[in-house]
């Protein structure tokens, strides 16, 4: 069987510690990334921190997306602000068997790849918390685990590496259950600073997040998305809560960062969509709105109109 060649377009936080984890494995990994993080990658690999392992992982790095060219795999895990341009930029050096899976954010980027270059990205959900901690340094914060469709070739290539990996028939639903999850923490994670315990642990903040939740079921529903009940979703997203109490969210870090947020595919993607399909979304308004006005003033520009 040949051996699957990875390339990871977008090699932050989530695309380091997936790719670290490929390369430890023993997957040959191209990380393609900012020059900073490519730069202490190659001069002394990634430095990977879990809480069962610490190292430094050889892999190749690449600031030049033509570096896919080789790669039976890319995947793409660049913000959902990017998808577009990104999915442009390496369209030209995709090889002609090679598989394009959007590992981002978001319900709509698969769709968003095919109108802009013409290709069928391949969805998948991924829960894991992780973050950059220095050039070429990444510390994994809790789970760490992939949802995809029936394609064996990606199931068998996580599995390999002890990323648990699971298949569905129902990749919509499985989008739209992450974007719940998404939109319960992300958004009140940067507004607050708080990391995830903390919210689950306020009972002013649960009560916002079992309405919100409700707005995002029933905007789901209204889509033709069939997914668990709200009360359901709530239940999940203490869960998640809970096996992630120490992370905060990449809205957070995002905004820490004074970068674009991913808030516009997440709850303000809710907002749009609800508004488009007559379904009332208060609280996901008002959520997406803060945020695009604190990643305003973190930005020091004015707010882009994306509403």
């Amino acid at each position: 069987m040949p051996v699957e060649r990875i390339a990871v377009v977008g090699a932050g936080a989530v695309g380091c510690y997936f790719g670290g984890m490929l390369a430890r494995a023993g997957t040959p990994v191209t990380l393609i990334g900012r020059a900073a993080h490519v730069d202490a990658i190659n001069r002394n690999g990634l430095f990977l921190e879990r809480s069962d392992f610490q190292a430094h992982i050889k892999v190749q790095a690449d600031t030049r997306v033509e570096a896919v060219r080789d790669a039976t795999i890319v995947l793409l895990s660049v913000k959902t602000t990017d998808t577009e341009t990104a999915a442009a930029a390496l369209a030209p050096h995709l090889g002609r068997d090679a598989l394009l899976v959007s590992f981002q954010n978001g319900v709509d980027n698969a769709a968003r790849i095919q109108r802009a270059i013409g290709i069928k990205a391949v969805p998948a959900v991924v829960y894991v918390a992780a973050a950059m901690t220095g050039p070429g340094r990444v510390k994994h914060n809790g789970r760490g685990d992939i949802v995809i469709g029936h394609l064996s070739r990606l199931e068998s290539v996580f599995k390999n590496a002890e990323i648990p990996c699971r298949v569905s028939d129902n990749i919509a639903a499985e989008l739209w259950t992450k974007l719940v999850m998404n939109c319960a923490y992300n958004a009140i994670s940067a507004l607050t600073r708080s990391h995830y315990l903390a919210i689950k642990e306020n009972p002013l903040a649960l009560t916002l997040m079992k309405e919100l939740i409700r707005e995002v079921v029933a905007v789901a529903s209204a889509s033709g998305i069939r997914i668990a009940s709200p009360e359901e979703l709530f239940e999940a997203a203490l869960k998640l809560g809970a096996a992630m109490s120490t992370a905060t969210s990449s809205t957070e870090q995002d905004i820490a960062r004074g970068r674009p947020t991913e808030i516009d595919s997440l709850n303000g993607y809710v907002a749009r969509r609800g508004k488009e399909l007559g379904i009332p979304t208060p609280i996901n308004t008002a959520l997406h709105a803060l945020v695009k006005l604190l990643e305003a003033q973190a930005r020091g520009d004015s707010i882009s109109q994306n509403a």
